[in-house]
């Protein structure tokens, strides 16, 4: 039992939790290319994200696991990506630093879901049953180089509105 929950459900919940996390947070980059803050949708996706974290620290844990140290730095990544933004305000450098936080935060939620669907989903697990074979590793790559892709796109799109006198 966790928070009341079996297992199974609290799984369930998380997972919904992420996948919003997820959504949210693919908005929220699309708004960063069209250089608008989108601040409810932001909040959203930096709720859920740290809720994901969370939630994720509350399942059973048995020593240090990779899964466990994603979550550590996924933590601390979304730390930073809220200081950036609620008490910085986005000003000078803390603009690109947001956005390079925002976007590392939606990627390790990506990065765990591929990792997951490798491991739960019966066509991905037979293709990579240890999570070391090539379509894995190809697919992470995928992942990482659409996301470095992604980030240098934000950093160049998103600034701040033009105040027109």
């Amino acid at each position: 039992m966790i928070l009341g929950m079996s297992v199974g459900t609290f799984t369930v919940l998380h997972v919904i939790i992420t996948l919003v996390a997820i959504g949210s947070g693919l908005i929220v980059v699309g708004g960063m290319f069209a250089s608008h803050r989108l601040p409810v949708t932001t909040a959203l996706f930096l709720f859920t994200t740290a809720l994901t974290s969370v939630t994720g620290f509350l399942f059973p844990i048995h020593g240090f696991t990779p899964a466990l140290g994603v979550g550590i730095v996924a933590s601390v990544i979304l730390v930073v990506a809220l200081f950036a933004l609620y008490k910085e305000h986005l000003v000078g450098a803390w603009r690109w630093i947001y956005v390079i936080t925002a976007v590392v935060s939606l990627y390790l939620n990506v990065f765990v879901l591929v990792v997951q669907s490798f491991a739960k989903v019966s066509a991905l697990s037979a293709l990579a049953p240890t999570q070391t074979e090539p379509p894995f590793a190809i697919t992470q790559a995928a992942v990482l180089a659409i996301f470095i892709l992604i980030t240098i796109l934000a950093i160049v799109k998103f600034w701040p509105p033009i105040v027109r006198v």
